[in-house]
Formats: C-alpha cells, structure tokens, sequence
C-alpha cells in the first residue's frame, strides 16, 4: 500500500479543536435560547446563582424551561425534579443509540462524558458517525455547556431589563437550529416515517396534555420506536466504530 492513502489520525487535541468548531452554529441559537431562559427565571424569582446552579447541573434546556414555568406558579420541588426527570427519559433512547460508538469507554468515562449530552451534541455525534472520539465529543459537550451557563446567568441578570423576552423572537431560535440539524440527517423520502411519526406523538400528546411535558417523551418515544423497526436486520456491519481511540 502507498503511503499516499494513508491517513494521520487527528490529535485529541485536533479533535477537541474540530468539535468546539463544530458547536459554533449550534452556540448561535443556544446563546440567545439561554439568554430567554434566563430572562424568564429572574421574571419566576429565580435568582443568577440559582440559574447558574442549575444549567450547571442540569444542562439540559427543554427540561429547565419546564421546571422555571412550574417554579412560576408555586408547584412544589419534588413536582418540579419529578418534571425534569419525565423530559429527561429520552436521553435513555439517545444513549442507547451512541452504545456502539462507546464501545470500550470504561463506565466511569463513559457516564462523565454522558453528562454532557444534549439533543444538539447527540446530533452532532451521529452525524461524525465511526469518527467519532472523546475528544472531539468534549469539544462540542465543553464549548455549549460554557455557552449555556453563560448565557442562561446573563439572561437572569438582565431579566429586569425585558418585559417581554418572547416577544424579541428568541425562542424560535433554537427551533431554527434543531431544523437545520435535522435537515443534516435527511436521505431522502426514508427518512420520513420516524420524523412523522414523532411529530404526530408529540401533537396528539400536547393537544391532550396543553403546557405538559409529555409531547417531548412521547415525541422521542415513538420516531425511536418507528426508526427501530425499521432498522431490523440493518446495520449489522455498522457502528463497530468507539469513540475510546481518543
């Protein structure tokens, strides 16, 4: 073999690089997704300390909206981790999905880099596909958790300063990224069954249950449960990459 078609695998650091790089669009819609987040937390009492504590261990956006709207009308804590915990169950099928790329992680490594996972990072993820790494997972996970934290904090300190943070437009900009994600994953008219699907689980499931979270489970429940059943007996010879090699 020529040694002109070998390749030199990317240094963790070069990976890490690639991965922050990767986040910056994805950061484009989070920051200011953040920032209204954090205006609505000061406007539920909450103050930049408990916003911070929060997305600092929480992390995860569609559940600490959840939660700061049950904070605003008094529900009582446990009702309100007990919400976080219900938007939070897709991350099991999220998870699922990335066990062959982790293959090979030790568990403690593997449950340290999980923290880290969001909608936006498992896209991202999939979409690197057997190239994924530990680096290049950390330097996207690193860059929009900083993201988040500092914007979510900003949005509480200025909360005072907006009377009606909706009405800037920033809640559509996350929803501006998540089309442009899911556009990525388009190939062709197969990819539609899980996507319909998920959409008409998540309609019907708010349409019965307005202003609850169960539209974002049942949502994640059903286009994973389509996708599966499609993909029986597929894949055999994919996914044996792991993201350990890093």
């Amino acid at each position: 073999m020529s040694t002109d078609t070998l390749t030199i695998p990317a240094s963790p650091r070069q990976e890490f690089a690639l991965g922050a790089i990767h986040c910056l669009p994805v950061m484009a819609g989070a920051v200011p997704f953040g920032f209204l987040l954090g205006s609505l937390a000061a406007k539920a009492g909450l103050s930049p300390l408990d916003m911070g504590l929060m997305s600092a261990l929480v992390f995860a956006g569609s559940s600490q909206f959840v939660a700061v709207e049950l904070l605003d009308k008094g529900t009582a804590g446990l009702a309100v981790v007990g919400a976080i915990l219900l938007v939070n169950l897709r991350h099991l099928l999220l998870g699922a999905t990335l066990e062959p790329r982790f293959r090979g992680v030790a568990p403690a490594r593997a449950g340290l880099a999980l923290f880290f996972m969001t909608d936006e990072q498992w896209a991202l993820a999939l979409r690197r596909g057997e190239g994924l790494t530990l680096a290049y997972w950390y330097g996207v996970g690193v860059t929009l958790y900083l993201a988040w934290l500092a914007s979510t904090v900003a949005g509480t300190l200025a909360g005072a300063l907006i009377a009606d943070p909706a009405a800037w437009g920033l809640d559509f900009t996350f929803i501006a990224v998540f089309l442009c994600l899911l556009a990525g994953f388009w190939r062709g008219v197969g990819s539609l069954p899980p996507w319909l699907a998920s959409a008409a689980a998540a309609l019907g499931a708010h349409a019965l249950s307005p202003g609850g979270p169960w539209h974002i489970l049942a949502g994640a429940l059903a286009g994973g449960a389509v996708a599966a059943w499609r993909g029986r007996g597929q894949g055999k010879g994919q996914g044996k990459g792991s993201a350990g090699d890093a």
